[in-house]
């Protein structure tokens, strides 16, 4: 059973203000963490995984298909598969999110490092 620890190497920047880290993942599932910075936007997009997740600091707006959703710390949703979505992130303050993926991502394995123990 693999384990990953927190590492310089595990972040990488996918957008300008967002950050991103594979926790761990199997192929069934994939646990990312996100760092947005203040102001910061994640563009609308969809896929075919479902995404569940929870606001862990900051929040913003989330528009999920024609909803807005206003998030803060302690906030938790679930994006159905194809539904369209995107952040705002809040001015002043690091959002920190962390998502699940069902099936994992495997255009994101390009980001992952091996695990410290397997």
């Amino acid at each position: 059973m693999p384990l990953w620890e927190d590492k310089p190497e595990s972040w990488h920047e996918i957008l300008p203000g967002v950050r991103r880290r594979i926790l761990a993942h199997d192929r069934g599932v994939m646990m990312v963490l996100y760092r947005i910075a203040p102001g910061s936007r994640f563009p609308r997009h969809t896929h075919p995984h479902v995404q569940s997740g929870t606001v862990l600091e900051g929040g913003g707006e989330f528009t999920v298909g024609d909803e807005l959703w206003k998030l803060r710390p302690g906030s938790s949703y679930t994006v159905g598969s194809d539904v369209p979505h995107e952040l705002q992130a809040a001015l002043g303050t690091t959002t920190v999110i962390m998502d699940v993926f069902t099936p994992r991502r495997e255009d994101f394995l390009a980001e992952t490092i091996p695990p410290d123990r397997e």
